[in-house]
């Protein structure tokens, strides 16, 4: 059997789970939903003052990067549950890859956040919502990688702690911060008073630059050096997930 078909396996089994019990899906939906229709209306007022002259097209790419984290960095609690199963080690006792097993599972994560992010797009357009179509489904492409890295490195804390108690901590103090410090909701600038430590810090963090990047392409501005910088990080931390995803899985299931 192809490495493919391996991964296809397990792709298949784990989307049947997921939408067996489709409950988690919509829960992981509803937080952005609920920002987009009590939160949106807010930032109309201060369109101008953010930089913008549609506040949706500047807020529906913060949600979609926040779907992202919140949303497939969690996925690691379902793998806990399936390795105190046992479900992990029937598999191990297969000839199936290593990575395999992973890849199935972030294929999955990958296609809910798709469902997902266009339901959200969707629902931005029916509150205003106004940009570039090819910008749109660019900037998805650019958070369903996101949320493919955010995947794989959740299945490698998972398997690394291999509890649930030990993995939600670490996952809100790396969410929360990430969450406040790249300007998902509201941008981080001098102009909004915020300390100028914050600011520097903010620099720091590489999904700043991804968020600024999908809002670009929302707007339709592909070949700015803003685009080019979320593009560039997004791969790193696709790549760098995916890597120590992988890595993990070989070495928890050598």
């Amino acid at each position: 059997m192809t490495f493919a078909n391996q991964t296809w396996i397990i792709f298949r089994r784990q989307m049947r789970l997921a939408l067996r019990n489709p409950a988690w899906v919509i829960i992981g939906l509803a937080q952005p939903v609920l920002y987009l229709c009590l939160f949106g209306p807010l930032l109309e007022p201060l369109a101008a003052q953010i930089g913008t002259d549609n506040a949706y097209t500047f807020f529906v790419p913060g949600l979609l990067v926040q779907l992202a984290l919140f949303g497939a960095l969690f996925a690691g609690f379902g793998l806990i549950s399936e390795w105190r199963e046992g479900v992990i080690e029937a598999e191990r006792v297969t000839p199936a890859s290593r990575t395999a097993l992973l890849l199935g599972r972030v294929g999955r994560d990958l296609a809910l956040l798709t469902v997902q992010g266009l339901v959200l797009v969707a629902l931005g357009f029916a509150f205003g919502l106004t940009g570039s179509i090819p910008g749109m489904i660019f900037g998805l492409i650019l958070t369903v990688l996101l949320g493919g890295a955010c995947s794989a490195s959740s299945n490698a804390l998972a398997l690394t702690t291999k509890s649930e108690d030990a993995l939600a901590p670490i996952l809100n103090s790396i969410s929360l911060p990430v969450l406040l410090l790249s300007g998902i909701l509201l941008p981080i600038s001098t102009q909004t008073g915020a300390p100028q430590w914050l600011v520097t810090l903010s620099d720091f963090m590489p999904i700043k630059y991804i968020v600024s990047g999908i809002r670009s392409t929302f707007t339709g501005d592909f070949w700015t050096t803003t685009v080019l910088w979320g593009v560039v990080w997004t791969l790193v931390l696709f790549i760098a997930g995916l890597w120590v995803g992988t890595r993990t899985f070989r070495k928890d299931n050598a």
